[in-house]
């Protein structure tokens, strides 16, 4: 794709996404996008200090008690949620998916949920260090394998003369209507473009 060293780097953006939405890449198996970003990161699910019951049985209790350590009322507003959504998934013996949580409401939710024995969980970003990651939620008995819920886009393009920064790329892509819960991590690669981690579902809308 070419583009001219005078053009804004929304510019630049904007002809970019326009060559991914046209790039049959969008149209693979978006395994094969994330390529050495597959590895998908898990946390241990133990709470050595508190007897572990069902997740129904302790909402049907004082939901303010599991939430007694989140300091961050809008962090434990989120947590509360997903634990409904915990009830829920075991209550009906389903997999229900987060969209991307920031590391905050990640890690409190990954703390509380561990005290449950009818609820597995697993917690992925699309790599390792992955700051924002999705939580999926299920009884143990159906969450058998970790669910494949992160895909990633590759924006490419020459940002050589005009490099663009974290901010100019997530800008670009909420400019195109999608919320930011549904989109992870974004990986700059210099004057190359950036990957970018999202639900699959919207792989073929950007």
């Amino acid at each position: 794709m070419a583009v001219t060293s005078l053009a804004p780097p929304w510019v630049i953006l904007r002809q970019a996404f326009r060559s991914v939405a046209a790039s049959s890449q969008l149209r693979t198996n978006h395994k094969t996008l994330i390529t050495n970003l597959s590895t998908l990161a898990s946390f241990p699910l133990r709470h050595p200090a508190l007897r572990r019951c069902h997740v129904a049985e302790a909402i049907r209790g004082d939901v303010d008690f599991l939430l007694k350590g989140v300091g961050d009322q809008a962090v434990a507003k989120e947590v509360k949620q997903i634990l409904e959504m915990a009830r829920r998934a075991a209550s009906r013996r389903e997999v229900l998916h987060t969209d991307f949580l920031t590391p905050p409401i990640v890690k409190e939710s990954v703390s509380v949920l561990g005290k449950f024995v009818d609820v597995k969980i697993v917690s992925q970003g699309g790599y390792p260090e992955a700051e924002r990651c999705r939580i999926s939620i299920g009884h143990p008995d159906v969450l058998t394998s970790d669910p494949d819920i992160v895909a990633a886009l590759s924006i490419t393009g020459d940002f050589g003369f005009q490099p663009c920064s974290h901010g100019d790329f997530l800008g670009a892509i909420l400019g195109t209507g999608i919320s930011r819960e549904k989109l992870g991590d974004i990986l700059i690669q210099e004057e190359k473009g950036a990957q970018v981690l999202i639900v699959p579902e919207l792989v073929d809308f950007v």
